[in-house]
């Protein structure tokens, strides 16, 4: 049986229930390749107490845990929600097409943490994804920002995904080239560090403020707000 399990958003978020379940695991697999861990794989190793295999894109969108998970009870370990990323979905549709079982263990994820801001979750609209661009290779791809501004047009706060590796100056220069072209002026941006972690910070500051900062790391989200309710409006003034 193929079991896929989140793990939440710091090293202690595991639920108990994916604890148990790992217990009966064969082999333990961790996705690393979507997301910049606040923490190390030692670390979760010692709080699950389980051998900890690395795996990769190529090893969990091919038929490698599929097989495996016909013999055996596995787990793939996902940082915060499992099925937040469509790869994850994808690998429950080769599952049922193989006849293999597959049960999902659901974590605590960004889109619950966000929250944190003082911003109504209601008020989010499509979330974007930043991919980190390779200017020596013609990559930069600039389409999140065509979600931005179909958000704006609703009054709808943007939620943007960064990619793995994506230091934030650069993505901050990604940020504000792909606004000029699509026309979309940016003033006071949120940026959240590590939410969910003791390493939790969430900015509020102008585009100009936030250029020479180098205060945050990764993992890090961006939001750009759309029109703000008076209660948004006084939760993010008092942000320190």
């Amino acid at each position: 049986m193929l079991y896929i399990i989140g793990l939440g958003l710091n090293a202690l978020g595991i639920s108990k229930h994916g604890l148990e379940i790992l217990k009966k695991c064969k082999r333990v697999y961790l996705e690393n390749y979507t997301v910049d861990f606040p923490y190390s794989a030692g670390e979760l190793e010692s709080i699950i107490r389980k051998k900890i295999i690395p795996a990769d894109r190529e090893f969990v969108e091919g038929l490698g845990l599929v097989d495996e998970a016909k013999k055996i009870d596995i787990a793939l370990l996902v940082y915060g929600s499992p099925l937040t990323a469509t790869t994850h979905i994808s690998l429950m549709e080769e599952a049922k097409n193989y006849r293999v079982r597959c049960r999902v263990i659901h974590g605590a994820s960004i889109l619950d943490a966000v929250a944190e801001t003082g911003l109504q979750i209601y008020k989010f609209g499509k979330i974007a994804s930043m991919p980190k661009w390779d200017e020596k290779k013609n990559f930069s791809p600039d389409s999140f920002m065509k979600i931005v501004k179909e958000n704006n047009s609703i009054q709808a706060h943007s939620l943007i995904l960064i990619d793995i590796g994506l230091e934030f100056q650069n993505a901050l220069e990604q940020l504000k080239k792909s606004a000029e072209k699509y026309k979309i002026k940016l003033n006071k941006i949120i940026v959240c560090q590590a939410l969910g972690t003791k390493h939790k910070k969430i900015f509020y500051k102008k585009i100009e403020e936030l250029e020479n900062c180098e205060d945050i790391k990764n993992p890090y989200c961006i939001i750009i707000p759309s029109k703000l309710h008076f209660v948004e409006k006084e939760f993010l003034s008092n942000l320190r």
